[in-house]
């Protein structure tokens, strides 16, 4: 179990690492066109980047490794709220996507927390 978690967590990773930068690097014009408010954009790019690294390193490096669960929860929450705005914009096209985060953060958080 602990080599899945480690699979996923590291999948989660790349993941939120990839979102979050391309959500920094965007132009604001880029960003305004997904309904985004500039600052709401970046700081979600800035939670996701956080995330990926809080997911990874203090359980590879052990120190505080508390917070990779920690980390694993900060996204399950930031997909949740992704999920109800992409369910209240009637996106039913792209909700799963944040919904199969979720439940693979939650995974993470139970597994190392458990």
């Amino acid at each position: 179990m602990d080599i899945a978690l480690w699979i996923i967590a590291a999948a989660l990773a790349a993941v939120f690492l990839a979102s979050g930068a391309v959500k920094l690097a965007q132009p604001a014009e880029k960003l305004a066109a997904t309904g985004l408010t500039l600052g709401l954009g970046k700081t979600i790019g800035v939670l996701e980047v956080l995330a990926a690294a809080g997911l990874i390193l203090p359980a590879a490096l052990d120190i505080a490794p508390v917070l990779s669960p920690l980390a694993a929860t900060g996204l399950v929450l930031l997909m949740a709220g992704a999920v109800v705005l992409h369910v209240r914009r009637r996106e039913t096209k792209v909700v799963a996507v944040p919904a199969v985060l979720l439940v693979l953060a939650a995974v993470v958080a139970w597994g190392w927390f458990a």
